[in-house]
């Protein structure tokens, strides 16, 4: 066999193992969103390969609108996670969300809306995603 020859079957040897490895590859969770409260409790884990768990069921699609929303929300929330946010509950209160992100926790009473639009996002989010869960 040519020295070319040989380079041309390593190449392909390595194309070949590599297309392998990628078949293994998982996308990293965005975040685990639980609520739980007056009600059943929901516990939604998104991918960012687009996929939801809720409940523990096996994963389902998301739409990529959802998806989008999503990836927003764990940008917008690293600081909160990172800082451990946790906003106590208020008599009020008829849900409260616990949301693991990738750099902390960060847990909030449903009324914590009004003075942190990316936590009403977030619960918004939740009742979305979860027509998602069929």
């Amino acid at each position: 066999m040519s020295a070319r020859g040989g380079g041309t079957a390593a190449a392909v040897l390595a194309a070949f193992v590599l297309a392998g490895c990628g078949l293994n590859v998982q996308s990293a969770d965005l975040f685990v969103l639980t609520r739980s409260g007056q009600g059943a409790q929901l516990t939604e884990l998104v991918s960012d390969g687009g996929t939801i768990r809720c409940n523990g069921r096996a994963a389902r699609a998301l739409p990529d609108p959802l998806l989008l929303q999503a990836r927003q929300l764990a940008s917008d929330l690293d600081k909160d996670a990172k800082a451990k946010l946790h906003i106590p509950t208020r008599p009020a209160t008829v849900y409260t969300f616990t949301m693991k992100l990738q750099n902390g926790t960060i847990s909030f009473p449903d009324t914590a809306g009004a003075q942190h639009p990316e936590l009403a996002r977030a619960e918004q989010f939740a009742l979305q995603a979860q027509g998602a869960c069929g």
